[in-house]
Formats: C-alpha cells, sequence, structure tokens
C-alpha cells in the first residue's frame, strides 16, 4: 500500500537542520530522522511541481544529463539499491526502475546517454514506486537497529546517505528545470524570487591575514559527511585581499562590453576550447533582448537584475579574473580552497546550529539570488556563504587518509580526475551537507550549478598537488597487476587464457557482439574484442570501470604494486605492448549492476562471466535471466573458483558448498540444475590464475571454467 502522505507546510518544507548523529534517545532520534527524510522526499517531489506537463520531464536541462524523468525516479531509486546491497532490506521493489534510474548523473566519459536506448516509466509508475519507497524506509528508520552515535558503518548511515544523497538532487535538479525551455515550466509558490533588486555596489577589496590552515575532519564530527570530506591536510595561506561582494550581474558586463568571450588571452586552452564549442557569448541564465539581457530564475524570465551575482562556469570565473588582472594591473583570480576556508572562518554560525540564516542559503529566504549587499559577516565580507556557490582554483583531491565509503564507493572518486573543481559556499538552493561549513563539491569546469565567483588579490601562486601518475587504490593497482602484469610461476595471464578458450567454442557462430560481465580494468574486454565487432565491459564499481576507461583512452595506466611495507615496484600498463591497442575502440565500459542489468544489455553472441558468480547477492536471479540477453545459440561462460562467503551471498543463495539431502552438493551441480532449462552444457576447464599481494606472498587459484549453450 501507498504510504500516507505526510503533510507540512512550505515553511517547515524548507527550513530545514541535518540531525546530529549522537543524541540521548534512541526513541527520539528515529522521529528526528523520520521527520527529515519524510521532509526531504516531500520537498524533491515539490520541486517537480515546476514542470508543466510530462512532456516537460522528458526534455534534457542539459544535452549531457538525462531528462528530468530520470532523476524524479533516481533518488528514490538510490535508496532501495543501496539499503539492499547493504542488505538492510530483503528485496528490491521494481527491477526495471531500479537498473533504468540507478547510473548516469554526472557525464562521465563511459555514460551511454543514447536516446534509443531508453524507454521511461510513465510519471504516475514512478511516482507509485516513490511511495512505495518512502513506505519502506519509513518502516526502517522505526525498525533498523540504531545506536548512538551513528556510525560510519551503521545501518543509520546509509539511511542519513540517502537523504542526503536526495538533497543534492533537489538543488542539482532545480539547475536543469532552470535551463529547460521557459515553455515547458509554470510558477510554483512554494519557491519564491526574491523581490529586491537595486543597484549594484561598486566591489572592492578587503584583506586578509594568512595562517596555516588545517582541512578535513575526522570520523568523530557529529553531523553526516561524504567520504572526501573526511581525512586531513594542511597548508600554508599568505596574506591576500579577497572580493567584498561576489561578482554582479552588472560587474560582469564590463568583462562583455570589452568583448571578454572572444579575446583568447582571458581564456584557458581548456575554457577556449569550451567557448568555442558552444559559441558563448553571455552568462548562460541570460536571455538576449532586442535591447538588453532578461535573467532567467527558476521558472520565469525577468527584468536583468543587476546587483545579483552572476551564475558562471568555472571557464568564465577564469577568465574574468584574467581581464581584471590586465585591467588593473594586479594579480587577480580564485581562490583556493585553503583561502576560501580561512575567510570562511569569520563566520562561526554553521546550518545546524544556527538559528537563522547568515546568508541568502537553506531556502531560507528565496529560491532565486538577491542582492549580493544583503548579508555582511564581521570580516566585512557579504555574501560568506549562500546566494551563489563560489568557484575556486583547487581542483577536487582527496586528503590524506581517504576512504571510499563500502557502500557508495564512486561518490567522490571518478572526481579526483583534475577535471573537477571545487565549489564552496552554497548557493540559494543548498540545503543538507550542501549548506555545511565542511561540505566539499566538484563539478566540472563547464558545468553550471547556481554557481559564481568571488575573487582575490594575491601574489602567492597558486599550488596545485601535481597528480600522482601512479594508481593510489590498492585494490585497483592488485587488480591490474592481475589483469595487465607479469605471469608467475609459468601460469598463464587468467584473461588471455579464459579469451582464448571462449573463442575455441564459438566456431561457425556470429561473433557481433559479446558482453564482459564483471570486467574489473578492462582486460578481458580488451582481448574479446581482437575477435568481435563490438565488447560491452560491465562492472558494479565505479573504480574498476574508471581505470578501463582510462586504459582505454591512453592506452596505458601507471600504477604500483607492493614489494614488502611501504617499499613499491612502479609499473605501467600498455595496451600496445600487449597487441591489444588496435581493437580498443570496439570496447564500451559501464557501470551496471550483474543481478539487475538494463534492458538495453541484450542480444549477444557470447556472454563471459568472470569470477562473477559467487560475488553476487542473488546469484539464482542472475541465471534464471540471462538466458534473455543472449541470441539463438549464443555460449555463455562462467568461471569461478567458488569461495562463497556470507560477506557477498547469504547462504540460502549459494549454488553449492553444502549438504543437500545428506550429500556433498558442489556448485556445478548447482549451475546444472538452474541453467538445465535454458542452457545446455557443453564443458568445464580448470583455469589457473596468480594474483600477487607482494614481492613473497600470491595467491594461486584455480578456478573452473563452465561452457553453457543457448537451447
Amino acid at each position: 500500500m501507498p504510504s500516507k502522505t505526510i503533510q507540512f507546510s512550505d515553511k517547515e518544507l524548507l527550513v530545514t537542520k541535518m540531525p546530529n548523529l549522537d543524541g540521548n534517545s534512541v526513541t527520539e532520534k528515529r522521529q528526528e530522522i523520520l521527520e527529515y527524510f519524510n521532509k526531504t522526499f516531500t520537498l524533491d517531489e515539490r520541486l517537480y511541481d515546476c514542470l508543466i506537463d510530462e512532456n516537460a520531464f522528458l526534455s534534457k536541462g542539459s544535452p549531457l544529463r538525462h531528462p528530468l524523468v530520470f532523476y524524479y525516479g533516481h533518488t528514490a531509486v538510490f535508496y532501495i539499491n543501496k539499503l539492499f546491497v547493504a542488505n538492510l532490506i530483503p528485496s528490491r521493489v521494481n527491477a526495471e526502475i531500479e537498473s533504468m534510474c540507478a547510473i548516469g548523473v554526472d557525464e562521465m566519459s563511459w555514460d551511454d546517454l543514447d536516446n534509443k536506448n531508453y524507454n521511461w516509466p510513465s510519471i504516475q509508475k514512478i511516482k507509485s514506486y516513490r511511495d512505495q519507497v518512502r513506505k519502506i524506509v519509513s518502516d526502517l528508520i522505526m525498525t533498523a537497529p540504531l545506536e548512538l552515535p551513528i556510525k560510519w558503518d551503521d545501518p543509520f548511515w546509509i539511511i542519513m546517505m540517502g537523504i542526503e544523497h536526495e538533497r543534492i538532487h533537489i538543488e542539482t535538479s532545480s539547475v536543469l528545470i532552470r535551463e529547460l525551455p521557459i515553455s515547458q515550466v509554470k510558477n510554483n509558490p512554494l519557491f519564491l524570487v526574491c523581490p529586491h533588486v537595486g543597484e549594484a555596489p561598486d566591489n572592492s577589496l578587503i584583506p586578509f591575514v594568512g595562517k596555516t590552515m588545517s582541512l578535513g575532519k575526522d570520523h568523530k564530527s557529529e553531523y553526516y559527511g561524504w567520504d572526501n570530506e573526511y581525512g586531513q591536510k594542511q597548508v600554508d595561506v599568505k596574506n591576500f585581499k579577497a572580493s567584498k561582494y561576489l561578482v554582479t550581474n552588472q560587474e560582469f558586463k564590463s568583462f562583455i562590453d570589452d568583448d571578454g568571450y572572444n579575446k583568447q588571452s582571458y581564456w584557458t586552452a581548456e575554457g577556449l576550447k569550451w567557448c568555442e564549442f558552444t559559441n558563448a557569448q553571455h552568462p548562460h541564465f541570460w536571455v538576449k533582448s532586442e535591447s538588453n539581457y532578461k535573467y532567467r530564475t527558476l521558472t520565469s524570465e525577468i527584468n536583468m537584475p543587476w546587483s545579483w551575482p552572476v551564475d558562471l562556469n568555472c571557464h568564465e570565473a577564469k577568465a574574468f579574473c584574467n581581464w581584471k588582472s590586465e585591467k588593473e594591473g594586479l594579480n587577480i583570480r580564485m581562490p583556493t580552497e585553503a583561502e576560501w576556508m580561512l575567510m570562511r572562518e569569520s563566520l562561526d554560525a554553521d546550518q545546524p546550529t544556527w538559528n537563522e540564516a547568515p546568508g541568502n542559503i537553506n531556502l531560507e529566504y528565496w529560491a532565486s539570488a538577491c542582492p549580493v549587499n544583503q548579508f555582511k559577516t564581521s570580516s566585512g565580507l557579504y555574501d560568506l556563504i549562500g546566494n551563489v556557490w563560489q568557484w575556486t582554483e583547487t581542483p577536487m583531491a582527496p586528503y590524506a587518509g581517504f576512504a571510499v565509503h563500502p557502500v557508495y564507493d564512486d561518490f567522490s572518486v571518478p572526481t579526483f580526475d583534475q577535471n573537477h573543481n571545487l565549489i564552496k559556499g552554497g548557493s540559494y538552493f543548498s540545503t543538507g551537507n550542501y549548506a555545511i561549513k565542511d561540505s566539499r563539491y566538484g563539478f566540472r569546469r563547464h558545468f553550471f550549478q547556481h554557481a559564481g565567483l568571488r575573487y582575490i588579490q594575491s601574489e602567492a601562486p597558486v599550488e596545485i598537488e601535481p597528480v600522482n601518475p601512479y594508481e593510489t587504490d590498492n585494490l585497483i593497482n592488485q587488480y591490474m597487476e592481475f589483469q595487465y602484469g607479469d605471469d608467475y610461476f609459468s601460469v598463464k595471464n587468467f584473461a588471455k587464457s579464459c579469451a582464448e578458450i571462449s573463442i575455441s567454442y564459438m566456431d561457425n557462430k556470429p561473433k557481433k557482439k559479446a558482453l564482459d560481465l564483471g570486467c574489473a580494468v578492462g582486460r578481458m574486454s580488451f582481448e574479446l574484442a581482437k575477435y568481435f565487432d563490438s565488447v560491452d565491459g560491465v562492472d558494479f564499481s565505479a573504480r574498476f570501470i574508471q581505470s578501463a576507461v582510462s586504459m582505454q583512452n591512453l592506452g596505458y595506466k601507471k600504477y604500483k604494486i607492493p614489494i614488502e611495507g611501504e617499499v613499491f615496484e612502479l609499473k605501467q600498463a600498455e595496451l600496445s605492448r600487449l597487441g591489444l591497442k588496435e581493437y580498443s575502440d570496439k570496447c564500451r565500459f559501464m557501470q551496471g549492476d550483474a543481478c539487475n542489468l538494463d534492458s538495453k544489455y541484450n542480444n549477444y553472441d557470447l556472454i563471459f562471466a568472470g569470477n562473477l558468480i559467487d560475488r553476487l547477492y542473488s546469484p539464482k536471479k542472475f541465471l534464471n535471466e540471462i538466458h534473455t540477453r543472449l541470441n539463438k545459440n549464443g555460449i555463455l561462460i562462467l568461471t569461478s573458483p567458488y569461495t562463497w562467503l556470507e560477506e557477498y551471498t547469504p547462504e540460502s543463495d549459494w549454488l553449492g558448498g553444502f549438504k543437500k539431502d545428506g550429500e556433498n552438493y558442489l556448485t556445478l551441480q548447482g549451475l546444472k540444475e538452474e541453467l538445465a532449462r535454458n542452457f545446455n552444457f557443453i564443458k568445464n576447464h580448470d583455469v589457473e590464475f596468480v594474483i600477487r599481494e607482494t614481492a613473497r606472498k600470491f595467491q594461486h587459484t584455480v578456478a573452473e571454467l563452465s561452457v553453457w549453450e543457448l537451447k
């Protein structure tokens, strides 16, 4: 049954505070988190009341993002996918929606945004799904084990993760709605536009004394945080001066009037490519009229509010600073993360504890920007937080001590690529974790996110930590060596051996499409591409997929493997050295769940699932559905050492490795029983592999490779 609609006043919906992770009463904490969840869920749905009809849901605010229907479903799907993977709920709700609306939020290179691959559910169907999810999560909040304080590995951390994830999307979806044609949106009384305009104030510079800044927090923090917030980094900040106000639309117009968009010297090489590609001549949310400019808010076009902060991407912010440096003969630039955090010290209030927001943030005032001279801090700066995000010079990177959360390993890692810059301070639409002092979010430099600019004047050079050319993720390093590294103890490369065996069963069969499930860092996909017209490599881990894409795009990847202790051997994998470079363009790597694959994965002549079956949370479900992905007489190949563990698969779902009717029941027997309806068993092989841990410690394993032909 759908959950009962939770009623909140508009003010209750808009003005919310993050719950403290500690407390004295478990009962009261459940109620607090339940209310926070329901407010978040309702606010998310109310945002979509800005769309005029179902066709607007199917429209894209940006060609590099999904249509809004995806995000309407995605925030609910996230709860189910994460809670299910964490074994906090026994089953999924709707496999189709949970596959289609799971992945593809950031425009990463492996995303598949081809419209022909999507047959979106109706809005009514997604709303019904959301109602089911609301009830499941509400019930879980009231029944799941809860100890205070809530810690990183507790069930309620996953619940808080879902809530804060949804609050992120409330803001990012508001940007996408703001990008839709005005004909596809309508005014929403919940989200008010600031009525104040006025003249833009003249900007000036305010001095700040440098100091050593300690960045990052530890896990004793009393509020939920994303993985990239934890760790430690010390930075020596030199003296600098900061602009009193955010850059206004009026101040930025001087850049436009000086033909700033067309002067190459103001733009970085990357920014110039963006500028030329888009033919940008003014900010994204300015609307050119016959005689002047209009300004696009969430759902309307208004006369240009010259005293409001200008919305910019990072390229535009950088070009403006270069222009201003030239005009004033000063070194003007964006602040670094550490410089911004030093400015932030002049404001001791934070979202969970303030009585009233000291800036246009947390939806406490308006769902639009406002004049830049309304919120002053003790330092003399205005809009230290809120109004619009503030771009920084600092690329997103982890602090020392960073660790991914095992339930959401792809939240931050894909942004550690030097292509995402940090934004700080929050916007008028920033709520929850977005609105706290410790938040760290990185966006691509061409991205729009209710973001603008506070510039600084400083003679100190921007010190960006050099990119470590060697992979720092130990698991990735181990798999890189396993798939691309040396052979040990005369045991041949596992992927190469499996590919050769697989092809031996494809005589007189078509070799158009192959699927490599559990592709990890991609070697098997590249090996299969020697024989097939196209190969899809799919893995649950974004970290693995990122490495496979890096190998495909660059042709090489540097990694390091331990010799002993802190002594490492530096290595480089090269596709050309392995004779695979010329085939790499035939591969397509994507993140996905083998137990809940999207319907677009079909019509394969070969499916290879390498060392996967004993790591699935529902292997029987996988085996009972995989035949639908194969062409007639297609081949399925499974490999596994059958190391069944409760950590990955509930014992009730093991395919073998137990007693049945008093007799030993092995996995190959279980496979035959599960696959007999749709497959003929052809043959099995033993295939050895060796995984190096250190120079003196190796895992020597024998996997069983079984071959099955679709009936």
